[in-house]
């Protein structure tokens, strides 16, 4: 019997992306390999093949990272399904695209009706990089408040936007060439350590997505939702949302507003979260947890090498970071 007591699904979003991602539990597990496979089956194209071998360039491309990520994520949920049946999460998150994820793994959403929600999402938001060229941005160094001031000084209200609070000392900006470049310069004015490009394909988070956000709409107004017991915390308002409306409204909204998650996961610690699981690939929301300050503990499942620290970490009887 596990000794914690309240534990947390955390799903990454795009950028995570790599070739070979999942591809060891593709190999070893049927119950993953299955998921490839009928996602491939779904979008009727082989998104597996672009997953498990690249190259990096096409799988960089938004409509192929955002579905591939939501499918290797939920093929490794399939695994530790099976390995832990006992694992029950009483929260699920995601950054982002990974919110999707969530979604379904808090049981809200069927596999073949979230993936067709993040296959539109991430062709219109595809659509809506081609548009218009635009870019992201990370701040280090200084907090939520100074870059959302920093944003309305520079007073580029169609050029720049605060998109990502994802840890103290890290915040994302996101707009166009001539934003960014804007907002970088303001940043280092204003004293912070480093400004680093980001390589995405367009300003996610931003008004350059509304059109994106406008197409999505329908597409989340007719999915067919379930209710859960399990918590859902959202980015947009970075607060557990459970009403289904209220969760349609979060989805829709989340393509051109912010992501609170900083807010997000203080919110769980603050329910007494103790242990933590971020699914899928990278291990940045780990580094995001450590830089909050959560007072659970946090281990990543991104290869079978994870399975083995994972159950040392379930079975152990002395409390961990």
């Amino acid at each position: 019997m596990s000794r914690f007591k309240k534990i947390a699904f955390l799903f990454p979003g795009q950028g995570a992306q790599y070739p070979g991602m999942g591809k060891d539990f593709f190999q070893t597990f049927p119950q993953a390999k299955a998921v490839f496979e009928e996602a491939d089956d779904i979008l009727k194209r082989k998104l597996s093949t672009i997953i498990l071998e690249g190259p990096e360039a096409t799988l960089t491309e938004t409509r192929n990272s955002q579905t591939g990520i939501y499918v290797t994520s939920v093929a490794i949920l399939r695994v530790l399904a099976s390995l832990f049946p006992n694992l029950k999460p009483s929260f699920c998150s995601g950054l982002s695209l990974g919110e999707y994820t969530a979604l379904h793994a808090s049981n809200r959403i069927s596999f073949e009706d979230c993936l067709n929600l993040v296959n539109y999402r991430s062709q219109f938001m595809n659509d809506a990089c081609e548009r218009t060229k635009g870019t992201m941005a990370v701040i280090i160094g200084l907090d939520s408040d100074a870059v959302e001031k920093l944003v309305k000084d520079v007073n580029m209200p169609n050029d720049l936007w605060a998109a990502n609070f994802n840890c103290p000392g890290q915040v994302v900006i996101s707009g166009t060439m001539k934003g960014i470049e804007a907002g970088s310069e303001a940043a280092k004015a204003k004293g912070a350590k480093r400004v680093l490009p980001l390589p995405v394909h367009g300003a996610f988070h931003s008004g350059l997505m509304a059109e994106a956000e406008r197409q999505l709409a329908p597409h989340i107004q007719e999915s067919n939702l379930q209710d859960s017991l399990i918590g859902f915390v959202m980015n947009v308002p970075g607060k557990i949302v459970n009403d289904k409306e209220e969760i349609r409204e979060n989805l829709r909204r989340q393509v051109t507003q912010s992501v609170r998650w900083e807010q997000g996961i203080e919110e769980m610690d603050n329910h007494g979260v103790d242990l933590y699981i971020e699914i899928g690939c990278g291990k940045a929301l780990a580094g995001f947890n450590k830089r909050i300050g959560v007072k659970g503990t946090t281990v990543n499942l991104e290869t079978i090498k994870d399975l083995e620290i994972l159950e040392k970490t379930l079975s152990s009887e002395v409390m961990s970071g």
